[in-house]
């Protein structure tokens, strides 16, 4: 376990979210059990100042957790990408602002939210399709979202919306009504079971203290959801350097062309078990230098606009340079299990490659080609790294 001093309940919600976590693999079964014992034990609120009910521990504390979390199950982080965010910006807006203490205090509490920005088709690619509108009972909003992250646990849904006017807003809509409903739709090879479907709205009724400009949220949004996939691969690292061990430990059968009778004692096989371990480290190590960042970030919150702007750059880039460096010594590692254990490794039984397809679908999110390029101009250049962006079909062919 982490070597936080962390609640006894939370340290046994970690451990045993990892003890079904192959059959979950297998079946395809979501964690609803274990996403709420571990909310129950204060992992929704690690960031919670301690006074409304949370750990206040801050993020490079937040990530050793959440990166053990994440090699138990490398699915369960990600489920709580979308409510760490949420927590982050009431954080920022701080416990004095009477909006965010209320949500600071749900989350103490135990309540949690999951995401709900990405759209199919053309909608959200500049404009998102998603509407708010103003009724006779109140607003209320109309739209589809896929990539819904966590919320089919959650007990909120952070929505992007647009007004009538146009604004860009960030809604948290109440997941328990008659217009909200959320389908087990993702179709990905890995990261199966984060929920990660669609989401209808129909009608869903938003209170007046939940909608605000998405451009007012802490600025640094979407340095956090990566920091929370680089965990996520983190996690995915050491989950399969603990697998080729286990495995190579009780491991039997060998080659009469091999170097040892025990493969337990075979210096190239040992060697392949050390390469993943290596990346392992690597990728702890990097995960934690962006948290360093993240807290530097956070801590501008009551500077100048100019010192924030610097220190969000930072943190942008420092959760780009990472997913760059790390994509492809992850991807080489959890392939480098099936060079120790040859062709008994590949049984869908035991199912060690959802290393891979999970470190291969992460990667697959916020194309790290596109960060390379942004890293790259901000070094020639001086280019400011992108803050917000979104993705979709443009409605016209745009030329370059």
């Amino acid at each position: 376990m982490s070597r936080l001093h962390l609640p006894q309940e939370l340290e046994k919600a970690i451990s045993e979210a990892g003890t079904n976590a192959l059959d979950r693999e297998l079946d395809r079964t979501l964690a609803y059990r274990e996403v709420r014992a571990l909310a129950e034990a204060g992992l929704g609120r690690l960031r919670v100042p301690e006074e409304l009910g949370g750990l206040g521990l801050d993020w490079v504390q937040t990530t050793e957790v959440l990166v053990e979390l994440a090699a138990q199950d490398s699915n369960l982080p990600q489920i709580f990408r979308g409510h760490l965010a949420v927590q982050e910006d009431a954080l920022w807006r701080g416990s004095d602002n009477e909006s965010a203490r209320s949500w600071l205090e749900r989350f103490g509490a135990g309540e949690l939210a999951g995401n709900a920005w990405t759209e199919p088709g053309q909608g959200g690619f500049d404009r998102s399709g998603t509407v708010l509108k103003h009724t006779s009972r109140g607003p209320v909003v109309n739209g589809v979202k896929y990539y819904t992250t966590g919320s089919i646990f959650a007990d909120w849904l952070d929505v992007t919306a647009r007004d009538e006017a146009g604004y860009e807003l960030g809604l948290l809509v109440r997941r328990d009504q008659p217009g909200v409903a959320i389908s087990d739709d993702w179709n990905g090879f890995g990261q199966r079971t984060t929920g990660s479907g669609s989401a209808a709205l129909t009608n869903a009724a938003v209170t007046h203290y939940e909608v605000r400009e998405l451009t007012d949220r802490f600025p640094y949004q979407t340095a956090l959801y990566q920091h929370i996939l680089l965990i996520v691969w983190a996690g995915i690292a050491e989950a399969a350097v603990r697998d080729i061990a286990q495995t190579l430990r009780v491991r039997k059968r060998t080659y009469s062309h091999a170097n040892t009778l025990q493969p337990a004692s075979d210096p190239q096989l040992l060697q392949a078990v050390g390469e993943v371990d290596a990346a392992a480290a690597l990728a702890r190590a990097q995960v934690l230098a962006t948290a360093r960042a993240l807290d530097e970030a956070f801590a501008t919150r009551k500077l100048s606009r100019e010192e924030q702007d610097r220190a969000v750059d930072e943190v942008e880039l420092a959760t780009g340079r990472a997913q760059v460096a790390l994509h492809k010594p992850v991807l080489e590692a959890t392939s480098r299990i099936f060079d120790a254990l040859g062709a008994s490794g590949t049984n869908r039984g035991k199912s060690l490659d959802r290393h891979w397809r999970n470190a291969r679908t992460v990667a697959s999110h916020n194309p790290w080609v596109y960060k390379a390029r942004i890293a790259g101009d901000y070094r020639v250049n001086g280019t400011a790294p992108v803050r917000l962006w979104s993705v979709g079909e443009p409605q016209e062919t745009q030329k370059v």
